[in-house]
């Protein structure tokens, strides 16, 4: 196991007081720190991380980010397998690195189409903290895209290069196909080396994906900050309106830290198992557990090769995205893969005129669909089918795959399969204006205790078709600055 110069032990921060406290050290975490560290208020940081402190040659070693499975960490009464990772840098670790931002409908999606809730903030107040997360991440991408998704400065680094299909696509469809944006390096960095398009982006061999352990190791290294794996945290204690201290377990024995700000920033499974256990349960807390809806399709060229671009996934495609069908069907987006799911295919001369698109579509939360503690007090996650709104958007879109491939020399379009998970869990902390019908406001401050701020995916309101990783970090950094002004 790596560890950090600021690493510590639970027994030697036992009983201390730190000024700021943060539980988990993901996206949410991670870019909340990022920008809490530039505030003098911030002072003393304390990170408590479950999981262990594992380098990449660590990983790469044994072939896993982490040795805790996830679901041995929570009771899943459901039909689908929730993914995530528990350890040093959570998602960082196992995500594809894919980083569209939100479509600016996606913040008003009742104000637009009667559908769902709208955010308490827009995309217009978002967009300069999207810039400042692709900056952390040297994100690359494609210029284009500002025609869907307005942007006030360019991306850090060039698009990667897109497979012949995409080019096609991009002529005819200027306005709504584009070169997917990545946090997978296009141009080598300090500490990535350029993506080499090997497809095992989970764990990529060269280390081109952004990571906490390549990208925020600076953060975590701060002399202000102090990093304590293997701890557990299992309750907030609260006092006069306030949350004073965390209770945690690390080897077999449980500790308690004391703070001024704490940052709950587990997952959308573990951070509402941790306010229910606290009894904290002002709101919807735990209730609302979702993630998009993927489909597998496999087209069939005639004519055109595949598999010629420089990253995994090389295209987006917005025409099954927007519109007034919104208020009956999720919107969709279109990824295009510059990967042989399928296998080639194997009449001679074809082999590469195979193009695999995977059809995510927006669901709508339900609150049914929730968090809540087990017999042992453990987090168990009931329902969590799709809904009948994302059904219809994956459908929807499938029915428009003619008209939107009708670019390329289509022999046929065949669905393969439905994706068990889009690794995406959110929204069961979600934010608003009104306390009863949200657990924080818009800068992600719990409406009760005001101490305690809530990040990552689980205060998202609705879904989106898009990942969600990017608006995580730009929304962690909008959080901290506001919180620590």
């Amino acid at each position: 196991m790596a560890t950090l110069q600021t690493q510590v032990r639970a027994q030697d921060v036992a009983g201390g007081h730190f000024d700021t406290v943060i539980i988990g050290s993901g996206f949410g975490s991670g870019f909340f720190l990022h920008e809490a560290l530039k505030h003098a208020r911030s002072g003393r940081v304390l990170v408590l991380e479950w999981g262990e402190i594992r380098s990449h040659s660590d990983q790469w070693e044994d072939g896993r980010q982490s040795h805790i499975a996830p679901g041995s960490t929570y009771d899943n009464a459901g039909p689908r397998p929730w993914n995530f990772t528990i350890g040093f840098g959570g998602g960082t670790n196992c995500w594809f690195a894919q980083t569209p931002r939100f479509h600016p409908s996606d913040f008003q999606l009742h104000t637009r189409y009667g559908a769902g809730r709208d955010w308490p903030f827009t995309y217009a107040d978002l967009e300069p903290f999207y810039c400042e997360a692709e900056d952390v991440m040297s994100i690359s991408g494609d210029e284009e895209m500002a025609r869907v998704l307005p942007r006030s400065r360019p991306f850090p680094q060039p698009p990667h290069h897109p497979s012949a299909p995409d080019a096609l696509l991009k002529r005819a469809r200027p306005d709504l196909h584009f070169v997917m944006p990545t946090a997978r390096a296009r141009q080598a960095t300090e500490t990535r080396t350029a993506c080499c398009a090997n497809h095992r982006c989970s764990l990529c061999p060269v280390d081109a994906k952004f990571t906490a352990n390549n990208g925020l190791m600076d953060v975590f290294q701060n002399p202000r900050v102090s990093v304590c794996p293997g701890a557990e945290v299992t309750h907030l204690n609260t006092a006069a309106g306030a949350v004073r201290s965390v209770r945690f377990k690390s080897g077999g024995k449980e500790y308690t830290v004391h703070g001024d700000l704490f940052v709950l920033g587990a997952n959308a499974i573990h951070s509402p198992a941790i306010l229910l256990r606290s009894g904290i349960d002002q709101g919807p807390v735990g209730k609302g557990l979702h993630e998009a809806y993927g489909v597998e399709v496999e087209v069939m060229l005639d004519g055109v090769d595949n598999f010629g671009g420089s990253t995994i996934t090389t295209g987006l495609d917005y025409g099954a995205y927007d519109g007034a069908f919104r208020g009956k069907s999720g919107s969709a987006l279109l990824y295009f893969e510059n990967r042989w799911k399928f296998g080639f295919r194997p009449e001679p001369g074809k082999w590469r005129q195979t193009l695999p698109i995977v059809i995510v579509a927006e669901d709508l939360p339900n609150d049914d669909d929730a968090v809540v503690l087990g017999a042992d007090g453990g987090a168990k996650v009931v329902g969590g089918e799709p809904g009948a709104y994302a059904l219809a958007g994956a459908e929807r879109a499938f029915a428009q795959l003619p008209s939107i491939l009708a670019a390329l020399p289509v022999e046929r379009i065949e669905r393969r399969l439905v994706r068990p998970t889009e690794s995406h869990l959110q929204g069961s902390l979600r934010m608003g204006n009104e306390a009863g019908a949200s657990v924080v406001d818009a800068q992600q401050v719990h409406h009760t205790l005001r101490n305690l701020v809530v990040v990552g995916s689980s205060v998202f309101p609705t879904c989106s078709a898009s990942n969600p990783s990017l608006t995580v970090g730009a929304m962690s950094i909008r959080s901290a600055r506001s919180v620590l002004a």
